[in-house]
């Protein structure tokens, strides 16, 4: 005997293909793939339909539809409506005064603080000068004695 039939049904969005066959496996047989449509929701078995009566008149056989949007029943939307650019905000002369205030604030830090660099660094060039100076003397001073310990020696070892 037989078995019986059922119909099954697969689409990718642009094509639905419809199959009567005994079993899954031999539906994806049919289908021409080996991952199993039915396990992730891709392909179903369908009691009605348009295409489960001529599926059913040629078992085995894969019944090929294009699928088609009717343009005409499609919702139309309206393009999003430009926002509306927000006011700018009344000028307020309090909040003006302070900003004025607080930039005078801080040109008058800039200038100081340029003033303490440049005080910082004078006092840098006046060490750098008396380091010089320091390092000159010591060295005269290390000949100047230098210059009396060589005939001191020589009158000892002489």
């Amino acid at each position: 005997m037989a078995r019986k039939l059922k119909v099954f049904c697969y689409s990718d969005g642009f094509h639905s293909w419809t199959v009567a066959a005994p079993s899954r496996a031999k539906a994806l047989e049919a289908f021409g793939v080996r991952r199993d449509l039915f396990k992730d929701g891709s392909a179903r078995e369908i009691d009605v339909g348009p295409d489960r009566a001529a599926a059913l008149e040629s078992p085995g056989e894969l019944i090929e539809r294009g699928l088609s949007i009717d343009v005409g029943k499609m919702a139309r939307t309206t393009a999003p409506k430009a926002r509306a650019k927000p006011e700018k905000p009344k000028s307020d002369t309090r909040a003006r005064a302070r900003v004025e205030a607080l930039e005078a604030e801080l040109d008058a830090l800039a200038r100081t603080q340029a003033a303490e660099t440049a005080a910082l660094a004078a006092e840098q060039e006046a060490l750098e000068r008396r380091a010089r100076d320091l390092v000159k003397r010591q060295k005269k001073a290390r000949d100047a004695l230098t210059a009396r310990l060589k005939p001191a020696r020589t009158r000892l070892n002489g």
